[in-house]
């Protein structure tokens, strides 16, 4: 085998490759701005109900202490 000839892993390597380009020509694209615009809409809607924003209600806070803890 001449070394100017491609191996049989370099011709595989190069069908995968176009496959998955392929399967990416296919995907169905939107703008950014479509997708950011969107994004913006559905946290500001969803906002209400995020405990990182809002915080928990202490009656409803799993992780609050419930007593003190002493130590000597």
């Amino acid at each position: 085998m001449s070394s100017k000839t491609p191996s049989n892993s370099s011709i595989a390597q190069a069908k995968r490759t176009v496959q998955q380009l392929r399967r990416e020509a296919r995907m169905e694209r939107i703008k950014v701005s479509k997708a950011s615009s969107d994004l913006m809409r559905y946290c500001g809607e969803h906002a209400k109900h995020d405990p990182l924003l809002m915080g928990i209600p202490t009656s409803e806070n799993p992780f609050k202490e419930k007593k003190p803890c002493t130590v000597l």
